[in-house]
């Protein structure tokens, strides 16, 4: 089939246009019901496996999840928007404030899944904390649960040299979290530096996240270096991409 001013277009494409589009345009809301694959069958003239490649793309793209024996619906959740450089800055940690607090703003935020525990450290965190393979350091891992659906999966590496008996032991570290605890300790965060990435969810990963099927994940992964140069945390961060919008300010 010719599309109009494309060339050849896949029938399961146009269909999940159109019904893109509709989402986009308020037609289908947050909660809505989407046409299930008989009404697709039949309004597009289409074979099943092309009405489910349509509805697939949508649910690839994180607008819709699939709700076993109801069907497909629009997602209802608000994208969190991550504002990269300012959660970051001191001004807000050394506050006693939580990094998370720039992002969730008045929504409901659950920490759940807490480990926090000390073991041999080895491969590339060992690398960029600049230690030899065996070293030391404190584990947290924590996942992040916002208004009521999970959005991201995180473990940092501390060197147990720096953290070992202070709160960043604990499950609690207290106001202003682990870079609060890490200046009260004379290692003051004075620079991160982010890397991202897209892929693929492994098993593990989307049970943590409820990720619908064919959703991907972005990874972070943060070091946190005090003065002098010294790496004294690496945040490895698993996101539910469709939760997530990325933003970065910043002057020219």
């Amino acid at each position: 089939m010719t599309s109009q001013g494309s060339g050849r277009q896949p029938k399961y494409q146009r269909i999940a246009d159109e019904l893109r589009a509709a989402i986009q345009a308020g037609e289908y809301g947050p909660g809505d019901r989407l046409p299930g694959e008989n009404d697709l069958m039949a309004r597009y003239e289409v074979a099943r496996m092309t009405a489910r490649q349509a509805l697939g793309v949508l649910q690839s793209e994180g607008l819709v999840e699939a709700r076993k024996g109801a069907g497909v619906f629009v997602r209802g959740f608000k994208p969190l928007r991550r504002r990269g450089i300012q959660r970051l800055a001191q001004e807000g940690w050394g506050a006693g404030r939580s990094v998370w607090s720039v992002d969730a703003e008045d929504r409901v935020l659950v920490v759940d899944q807490v480990e926090v525990h000390e073991e041999a450290v080895r491969g590339p965190v060992a690398d960029i904390l600049g230690v030899t393979a065996g070293s030391r350091v404190w584990v947290r891992s924590r996942r992040f649960v916002l208004d009521g659906k999970p959005v991201l999966f995180a473990t940092s590496c501390l060197p147990s040299d720096i953290v070992a008996d202070s709160a960043v032991t604990q499950a609690d570290t207290g106001p202003g979290g682990t870079y609060a605890r890490l200046a009260e300790l004379g290692y003051a965060p004075v620079r991160f530096r982010e890397e991202i990435r897209s892929r693929m969810p492994s098993a593990d990963e989307a049970e943590r996240l409820s990720l619908p099927v064919g959703t991907p994940v972005i990874q972070i992964v943060r070091t946190a270096f005090a003065e002098g140069g010294r790496a004294v945390e690496v945040n490895e961060m698993t996101l539910d991409s469709a939760s997530y919008v990325l933003e970065y300010d910043f002057d020219a």
